[in-house]
């Protein structure tokens, strides 16, 4: 019997140790409206590109996507920038918001700054990569880039948060591998790896943890 109670002790201080080291307080809510703004977005972007016909946009034969003018790059560029932002800003302050109504750590300490570090070098690095494709006239594989990219960064945090989150990052990944190989489906699958995946995820990571601690 004392025997037993040891091993439950050891255990429930494995398991605040794990939890002291991870960042708890992202919301699911915050996931869910990630995705819908990033679905509002592609309907935005996509009948500016041609019409409604989203699906069938004008390549060349090395698979870059015809666009008309400079004006329409920089208006994509500039969507993606203010999306990121929009989305930063949404996951931040539900998640201090959250931190605070349930008593969880909230600080800009070595924990916080990992999982940020961790997060941005894959996705800074592939931002640069879309930037200079598109400084190339090269349009063809920057949102199979984006998806792969921004997969890797939600893989790379999965120790200083919840590690269910690298699921959504397999997912962006597989999304935008196959997206490689389909550059005529690319407005397609940016909507439902930025869109609809993150909806799906977040639903589920609200059912997961809902009970534990209200997203």
């Amino acid at each position: 019997m004392e025997k037993k109670e040891i091993i439950q002790t050891l255990d429930d201080i494995r398991d605040m140790m794990a939890k002291s080291s991870r960042f708890q307080a992202i919301s699911g809510v915050s996931i869910i409206l990630v995705g819908l703004y990033a679905c509002v977005a592609a309907l935005l972007v996509a009948p500016v590109a041609r019409g409604w016909n989203c699906l069938s946009l004008p390549y060349d034969e090395y698979g870059n996507i015809l666009l008309n003018t400079p004006h329409l790059i920089r208006m994509m560029v500039l969507s993606a920038v203010l999306l990121f932002a929009l989305s930063f800003a949404t996951v931040t302050v539900m998640a201090w918001r959250k931190a605070k109504r349930l008593n969880l750590p909230f600080a800009f300490d070595k924990r916080m700054f990992q999982m940020l570090l961790n997060f941005f070098i894959p996705l800074v690095a592939g931002g640069l990569l879309c930037l200079a494709l598109i400084m190339q006239h090269h349009y063809g594989l920057t949102s199979s880039i984006m998806l792969i990219f921004y997969g890797l960064a939600l893989i790379n945090t999965q120790h200083y948060t919840y590690p269910v989150f690298r699921f959504l990052g397999y997912g962006e990944l597989i999304l935008g591998l196959l997206d490689c190989f389909t550059v005529q489906y690319a407005w397609f699958f940016w909507f439902l790896g930025f869109g609809v995946l993150h909806i799906l995820f977040g639903i589920l990571y609200t059912l997961r943890f809902g009970k534990k601690q209200a997203a």
